[in-house]
């Protein structure tokens, strides 16, 4: 027992030593650190309310280097923009930051469900496009990509070449047309569309209706989902129709031939936001996040990867990396916003006459 009592003393004794080998300097670094990197205690918890869409591309190359470097733990709330922003709504969500169309992101502005944001904290907004930096007012959440929405069709199918927005009401195209449910995000586009087609030069909600009336007998199918028109172009259904150019690699894979075209009063910009939830107990983490998802380097790598159109201007594509995405000071600057405070405030009644005189 005295023996075993002393060998213990001396590993002890040893250990002790050991200890304070390490340099002075060592000993100052907070445990398991090195220089440079934050400290790593028990990870903070971000949770991000996100569609859900290439989770695997987002995973490794977003949301791992970021959990990384702020030593955090990324948790995902997964679905579409109406049922998130009604789990945030009814206040059944932990959720810090939400990732939603600007159409939805209005709501969520109007609803109060948005805490403002301080754009100092995110220094790389002073690298985006102007029409991305805020959106939807200063004091929330920018764009963090840019779609267009414009015009795709089928040119084995069609014989006149489709150039403008105004081409979509030719008679040639009666029986082979699909276009948006007024519902969807993109439906509100299309009925802008019909009001320039009939030569307004401000919306005029009358004439709009009116336009759509003419081309209402050739549509073969409102669409509500992207699924849907894929489906339907693939199987020559439809030979034209407006959709985002995001979705256009899908047509192109099903129809080599196919052909995207921004018309030429101007496609639509359509919008995805990130925004930080009211009440989020981690804000200025979710800011550092917002900044890091506006860096050339995640942008780039979202770009190549065809995930996300980008809205850094300090990156350069190539003509084949910019295939299939919306880029270039060119083509977002021809593209046309639409005001979405007063989509929202209008998006009732015109469901109600869409339903009334169009879909009867």
């Amino acid at each position: 027992m005295k023996k075993l009592f002393t060998s213990l003393l001396s590993v002890s004794a040893l250990s002790l030593a050991l200890a304070g080998c390490g340099s002075a300097d060592q000993a100052q670094q907070p445990e398991g650190n090195a220089a440079g990197e934050a400290p790593k205690g028990a990870p903070a918890k971000l949770v991000i309310s996100t569609w859900g869409f290439s989770e695997d591309f987002f995973r490794k190359e977003v949301y791992e280097p970021f959990e990384k470097e702020h030593n955090v733990e990324i948790v995902l709330e997964i679905g579409n923009n109406a049922e998130r922003l009604n789990k945030i709504r009814q206040g059944n969500s932990a959720v810090d930051l939400i990732y939603l169309s600007d159409y939805y992101a209005q709501q969520g502005i109007d609803d109060g469900l948005f805490e403002t944001i301080d754009r100092s904290r995110i220094p790389n907004l002073n690298e985006v496009y102007d029409i991305a930096k805020a959106p939807l007012g200063e004091e929330y959440g920018p764009a963090y990509t840019i779609g267009q929405f414009g015009i795709a069709y089928n040119p084995n199918l069609i014989q006149s070449e489709i150039k403008s927005w105004k081409d979509l009401w030719s008679a040639d195209l009666t029986g082979k047309l699909t276009l948006p449910n007024i519902t969807s995000t993109t439906g509100p586009m299309i009925l802008d569309a019909a009001s320039q087609v009939s030569g307004s030069a401000t919306f005029n909600e009358d004439q709009a209706f009116a336009k759509m009336k003419e081309i209402n007998s050739g549509v073969v199918k409102y669409y509500d989902k992207t699924s849907e028109y894929v489906n339907m172009f693939s199987q020559e259904e439809i030979a034209v129709g407006p959709i985002m150019e995001m979705y256009f690699k899908d047509i192109q894979a099903a129809v080599p031939e196919a052909k995207f075209v921004s018309p030429e009063e101007g496609g639509y910009a359509v919008m995805n936001t990130v925004n930080i939830v009211k009440g989020s107990k981690n804000k200025q983490l979710a800011e550092d996040f917002i900044n890091y998802q506006l860096s050339k380097e995640v942008q780039e790598k979202a770009a190549k990867a065809k995930v996300d159109s980008p809205v850094n201007t300090t990156l350069t594509l190539t003509e084949e990396e910019a295939k299939g995405i919306t880029y270039g000071e060119e083509t977002i600057s021809k593209l046309r916003k639409l005001d979405m405070k007063a989509v929202n405030e209008q998006s009732k009644a015109w469901i109600d006459r869409w339903n009334r005189e169009i879909i009867q």
